[in-house]
């Protein structure tokens, strides 16, 4: 399904964070010297996937900013410099991910460690390729990390001392726990499918919550509101919005990390399957599951051999075991969770349509 174009102001502010996305990256390395000199292939592969993605994190912090009063026509030098720390903190989180996932692609392109590891045998370089890419990657995303720190101590600086520390408060906070939640991850992917079954689908969630739903969406919301003047009860309000809103945001995700089309993804088909990945999809796909599916699960789920004749397999006992069907329902009652908040938020009017808008295109979506 094609996306219909963004709202103007939604567009041009996406337009905006992307220039500033690209410049915050640009002084960080400028910085360097000519130290940055030596770093062209491990910032090359950066420079490509800064182009690409949603900027739904940016988005979500400028609704944030707008449901704190400001005017979605004006704005500030602070909100677009928040945006571009989310976006480059957002691409840290994936160039690690990838490497940990062992991830071929990203956004349509070579993952960074590919693009490296490409560099290291166009030059003959010596020593394990595939080592070289992975410390390559690291080591970018690392510097991503320093550039989104650099970018949000400006949307910091640009606004009263109050609201720019507890935005930076709740930046600060974003960052430790995706890497709690990224953890967590790891661990649940070494977990056997048949350990604590029951209990899996809880787990999922955990997972789902810490890693990636509050930092997409209901981190970015309180952040732009945050950084806007917002009083508590507005910022608490959006995180009621937010909080259900991001996990319904990541169960499609994994939904589209299945079933969805690797033209549209940028990813190839099952990659999430391929990875091993405790999803809620797989939760409870398992819980349903007879023992001659509960078999292939085991044998397939997390092979990196995975045909596509396997991802085929899996994808036919996601749907008849009825899993699919239920994981939908979660996405439909998070969804209504999401609306239930916002109606008891009333916000302006202004700050209403941009917060719709954004909640059908996070759940409603493709890729």
């Amino acid at each position: 399904m094609a996306e219909s174009p963004l709202s103007a102001p939604l567009a041009a502010v996406r337009d905006a964070v992307g220039t500033e996305t690209t410049g915050a990256f640009d002084r960080t390395v400028d910085a360097l010297g000519a130290l940055a000199s030596h770093l062209g292939d491990m910032v090359t592969p950066a420079r490509a996937l800064l182009d690409g993605g949603k900027r739904a994190r940016a988005l979500l912090a400028f609704a944030g900013y707008v449901a704190s009063g400001h005017s979605p026509d004006r704005p500030g030098e602070e909100i677009l410099a928040a945006g571009a720390a989310l976006e480059l903190f957002q691409l840290a989180a994936l160039v690690h991910d990838d490497v940990m996932d062992g991830a071929d692609s990203r956004r349509g392109l070579p993952a960074a460690h590919v693009a490296v590891e490409s560099a290291h045998r166009a030059r003959g370089l010596a020593g394990n390729t595939e080592a070289f890419g992975r410390a390559g990657a690291i080591l970018l995303g690392d510097l991503l990390l320093a550039s989104s720190s650099a970018a949000m101590d400006i949307a910091r600086a640009s606004v009263a001392t109050h609201a720019g520390l507890a935005a930076r408060g709740i930046y600060d906070f974003l960052c430790a726990e995706v890497a709690a939640g990224q953890y967590l991850d790891v661990v649940a992917a070494a977990t056997p499918l048949d350990q604590d079954a029951e209990g899996a689908l809880d787990r999922a969630l955990m997972v789902l919550r810490h890693k990636s739903a509050r930092y997409s969406v209901e981190h970015p919301l309180a952040l732009g509101a945050a950084l806007g003047g917002a009083d508590a009860r507005t910022i608490e309000g959006l995180r009621a919005v937010g909080a259900p809103l991001g996990e319904a945001f990541q169960l499609r995700d994994d939904e589209l990390g299945v079933f969805g089309d690797p033209d549209v993804t940028g990813k190839p088909a099952g990659d999430d399957l391929r990875e091993g990945k405790r999803t809620a999809l797989l939760a409870l796909t398992w819980r349903a599951a007879d023992a001659t599916e509960r078999a292939d699960l085991a044998r397939l789920v997390g092979s990196p051999d995975l045909t596509p004749d396997g991802v085929a397999r899996l994808r036919e006992i996601i749907t008849d075991t009825g899993a699919r069907s239920a994981h939908e329902d979660l996405i439909a009652s998070r969804e209504k969770d999401a609306s239930i908040a916002l109606a008891a938020l009333s916000p302006s009017d202004e700050a209403r349509e941009l917060l719709v808008e954004l909640s059908d295109r996070l759940v409603n979506r493709s890729r």
